[in-house]
């Protein structure tokens, strides 16, 4: 007899997508989910009127162009130490991402964080701002070190 386990669906409950719900996990800062709700559906209103798609539409969009398909990853070898390319798994993906938008939004000044987080998805789903920047950054790096990806374990 096997024992099925119940998890917590991590889905938000406007729109019951389990990516979003992730979204708002990561942005929580000291237990303050009902604040972060709001401000995130609030952003996402403001995609929605900016956009000619959902809001919810243009935040996957923003995830997947923000996510990096490879990465670099420092090995000692000889006693030297490469940076080797590697390709990153779908959930580390999606956590870079979510970081680097978050970090983007909260270092943008002088608007409230609705606004703040509205423009850094709308600009890393039209492939700008800080956070498409430094995929951009991690990209070139991979490219620069292309020719120790033979050190790969």
């Amino acid at each position: 007899m096997s024992v099925q386990r119940k998890t917590a669906s991590a889905s938000d409950y406007r729109h019951n997508n389990a990516l979003l719900g992730k979204f708002i996990n990561t942005l929580m800062l000291n237990g303050k989910k009902s604040l972060v709700t709001r401000i995130v559906y609030k952003s996402l209103d403001m995609l929605a009127e900016r956009s000619d798609l959902t809001g919810i539409e243009v935040f996957e969009k923003a995830i997947a162009n923000v996510s990096p398909p490879l990465e670099v990853k420092s090995r000692r070898i000889g006693g030297s130490t490469y940076q080797i390319p590697i390709e990153v798994s779908e959930k580390r993906r999606t956590a870079l991402a979510f970081r680097w938008i978050i970090k983007a939004a909260r270092n943008r000044s002088g608007k409230s964080m609705e606004e703040c987080l509205a423009g850094e998805l709308h600009d890393a789903s039209n492939e700008t701002g800080v956070a498409f920047r430094k995929k951009e950054e991690t990209n070139k790096t991979v490219e620069a070190n292309k020719a120790f990806s033979h050190y790969r374990w």
